[in-house]
């Protein structure tokens, strides 16, 4: 027997490579040579030998020339194997009816993937190579987003394992441990940048000092929180939680004040492909991932990129009239396919968009983050190109506008959003709701974008209060001033209206469709002394300060009333002009009138009739043959009057707007709806104008019912009824919502919507229509089924 050289030992290690390589063997702890006959040399030769010859062929010769008395040992790789703590997968627990799904209000997003919130903790399962040690063993996480991800950034975030999860902090802890599976708990704190993260697990065995790490090859979704106290855009109300960030459908409100409008829009947030789509939106901006973080930085990013006059935004605004090579802003009824085709083009603008939509979609957007949002229209809205904070029309000598002077406009109506934050960069009592706009209309430090403005800050005429408090301040509480030019060129002021803008302020309600008016935020009440202290500490901060020097008296005013939902479509339109006297003397005066085709963003097209009333109570009627020819999207008119009160030479002014009413498309969902089986809707429609319709398309959509689909219905005669029948198959239970758009160039803003209850299948009611579709004879059918239960 060969003994043990002195003072050698022979490590733990040796005793794998027992059985494995030649030489070694063990007895006791101890490695006992073999004698190296030549017949056994032959015969391993064809073993162990012949492998350590072809791995190593230098360190085979070296032996083969050695003493044969020599001793070979190896460490054995899989000993050292035994040894090391790697992750072999990983399971970030992100089907729907995970835990972390539930907890954290994802379970309605279509994907896969782990959406989680910040400012809570979520749930991963690793599967390890060997049992988890925490005296001789370390682990920790770590989380990238970004293309240059630092820790100084906070865009790389190492996560320590500790013993008890603190707030406010990155930590992991083990909470289950089942041989070599290991639960972990994770905590982020509420300040964490949204987006989405690449999740690295790195393991390590303190005995051997080995490292290993594992990349995870799905990602994880990091959003707001509203539901989290300590997150800046917490909100307090379950319903309002349902309401502004978990409901995917909702209404947007067009027309004019007397004559409100509404159409059902799909948000589609929770769509596949959808919040892929947002957080592209987000890269596409340029602002580093740094700063999205913060609510007001991301908000007013997205008000940005929603247009695209400045950075290849989502949308492409047009007013003109003509859509060709994109969509007419009015076909659009929801948001899924238009940030689709964004993100499938690459960031290609999608044509084309109006103010509606892009508050429809901006909605999604934000809602997708989980930032609080809503839709908001304002009736009778300024758009102030001066920062006067006043809407001013302009006269000659011979009260005639002056159409180059008149900048200013007032839009019939306006749609923007609300979302929900609190305002740590502004003074105390500014958070809650801050509007935002994406319409480009004015921009604000270079680019085409509005808000967040507290309309805390609106309300009370704080307008030096950042973001472009200003301007919203002028759509929905301005003065109207009329000024005339003087014979030497300047101007005077000949009359004010100080209730002129910002009417019938509307959003969808908390929990049902009925419109509610939400005018009280933005402003006090019209007239009252808060509400005039509010205006005029405004405008001491708008080019024209001395405004209000000098009030005028006025005991005439005139107003212009209209008879049940106004005109409509194809028909005449008649107004009713009302002049009052509030003084005990009487009073004469004559009135111009002008009747002008406008954009609905008070831009005028041409002028249609011009006629001069008496003082005497009168009407303006307008026949359908003039104005045919005219209108443009919305059917919007505007009627001016201007006059002299001759007893005081006070001015009488008045602009009032008002639309030709369109009908709406009917739809009846035919018989009971199922998850999986296919159901049908009746679409009708009658054309209400004296001419025939051209190139029609009707476009239906719902979500959970169908994609966007256009329906070609071609050429439609003059008071001519269509129907069509649109077929689909149901994918989610739950009330839907099947919406539908008349697209066509001489009526648009024709539109309708149907809500759908859709029922889960059952087992037994889907072996009845299984076996009725394919030919089966059964004594009763599934409506016989679904009667009797």
């Amino acid at each position: 027997m060969f003994s043990r050289m002195p003072g050698e030992r022979l490590s733990i290690r040796d005793n794998a490579a027992v059985g494995r390589f030649h030489g070694v063997s063990a007895s006791n702890g101890q490695a006992v040579p073999e004698r190296h006959t030549e017949s056994k040399m032959k015969k391993e030769e064809s073993g162990c030998r012949r492998w350590f010859r072809r791995a190593c062929p230098c360190c085979f010769r070296r032996q083969n020339s050695s003493s044969s008395n020599s001793i070979l040992f190896f460490f054995s790789p899989s000993f050292s194997s035994e040894l090391t703590l790697a992750v072999r997968s990983v399971d970030l627990l992100s089907r729907k009816s995970d835990r972390n799904k539930k907890e954290h209000h994802t379970d309605q997003y279509n994907s896969d993937q782990l959406i989680i919130r910040r400012g809570q903790t979520f749930q991963i399962e690793l599967d390890l190579s060997r049992p988890f040690n925490p005296n001789t063993d370390k682990l920790h996480l770590e989380m990238k987003t970004g293309p240059l991800p630092q820790v100084s950034k906070r865009t790389h975030i190492i996560i320590p394992l500790v013993d008890e999860l603190q707030d406010e902090s990155w930590e992991a802890k083990i909470v289950e441990q089942n041989v070599n599976r290991v639960k972990l708990s994770v905590n982020s704190p509420v300040t964490a940048v949204i987006g989405k993260y690449k999740l690295t697990i790195t393991t390590q065995c303190l005995k051997t000092g080995e490292t290993t790490t594992h990349d995870h090859d799905k990602d994880i979704y990091m959003l707001f929180n509203p539901w989290c106290e300590d997150d800046t855009v917490y909100m307090e109300g379950e319903k309002e939680l349902k309401e502004y960030v978990l409901n995917d459908t909702g209404r947007i409100y067009y027309g004019t004040e007397k004559q409100i409008g509404a159409r059902t829009w799909n948000f589609g947030q929770f769509d596949e492909g959808i919040l892929e789509a947002c957080l592209f939106v987000l890269d596409n901006s340029e602002v580093p991932p740094s700063g999205r973080g913060d609510p007001v930085n991301v908000v007013r990013v997205i008000s940005a990129m929603i247009n695209s006059p400045d950075d290849l935004g989502v949308l492409e605004g047009n007013w003109s009239g003509n859509y060709a090579g994109g969509t007419s802003p009015t076909a659009w009824s929801g948001s899924v396919e238009i940030l689709r085709q964004y993100h499938r083009e690459g960031g290609k603008p999608v044509k084309y968009g109006q103010c509606w939509v892009f508050s429809g979609v901006t909605t999604t957007v934000l809602r997708c983050l989980g930032i609080p949002t809503r839709s908001v229209t304002n009736f009778q809205s300024a758009h102030d190109t001066d920062v006067s904070l006043t809407t001013d029309v302009y006269f000659d000598e011979n009260m005639e506008p002056i159409h180059h002077l008149n900048s200013d406009s007032v839009w019939n109506f306006h749609v923007w959003n609300d979302c929900w934050m609190a305002r740590p960069d502004m003074p105390p009592g500014m958070g809650g709701w801050q509007a935002v706009d994406s319409t480009p209309q004015e921009t604000s430090h270079g680019t085409f974008r509005c808000g967040p403005a507290s309309l805390a800050a609106i309300r009370s005429g704080q307008v030096y209060l950042k973001f472009d408090t200003p301007f919203v301040f002028a759509e929905v509480n301005s003065d109207k001033i009329y000024w005339q030019r003087n014979l030497d060129g300047t101007f005077g002021q000949i009359h004010s209206e100080k209730k002129a803008v910002g009417h019938c302020i509307s959003t969808k309600a908390v929990g049902s469709d009925e419109r509610v008016d939400i005018t009280h935020l933005y402003k006090y009440p019209e007239g009252s002394e808060e509400e005039r202290i509010a205006v005029e500490t405004a405008c001491r901060y708008g080019s024209k300060p001395d405004v209000y020097s000098s009030p005028i008296a006025e005991d005439v005013r005139v107003e212009v009333m209209m008879e049940g939902e106004g005109p409509r479509m194809g028909g005449d339109a008649q107004l009713k002009i009302v002049v009052k006297n509030t003084s005990s003397q009487p009073r004469r005066t004559t009135l111009h009138s002008q009747v002008a085709v406008m954009y609905y963003t008070g831009v005028l097209k041409d002028t249609v009739k011009k006629d001069t009333l008496n003082t005497a109570d009168a009407g303006a009627r307008l026949p359908y043959t003039q104005y045919q020819n005219q209108l443009v999207d919305q059917a919007a008119l505007m009627l001016t009057l201007s006059g002299r009160v001759s007893e005081t030479q006070q001015v009488l002014a008045n602009q009032t707007s008002f639309r030709l009413r369109t009908p709406d498309l009917n739809i009846e969902p035919m018989g009971e709806a199922y998850v999986g089986k296919e159901m049908s809707a009746k679409i009708t429609f009658t054309n209400p104008l004296p001419c025939t319709l051209r190139n029609v398309v009707i476009r239906v959509e719902g979500l959970g019912l169908r994609d966007l689909h256009p329906i070609r219905v071609g050429d439609v005669s003059k008071h001519a009824n269509v129907t069509v029948t649109e077929h689909f198959i149901p994918t989610i239970a739950g009330k839907r919502k099947l919406v539908a758009s008349l697209d066509c160039r001489q009526l648009t803003q024709v539109h309708g919507v149907a809500d759908i209850d859709v029922h889960e299948m059952s087992c037994i009611a889907n072996a009845i229509i299984s076996h009725h579709d394919a030919g089966g004879a059964f004594a009763s059918d599934l409506s016989d089924y679904v009667s009797s239960r």
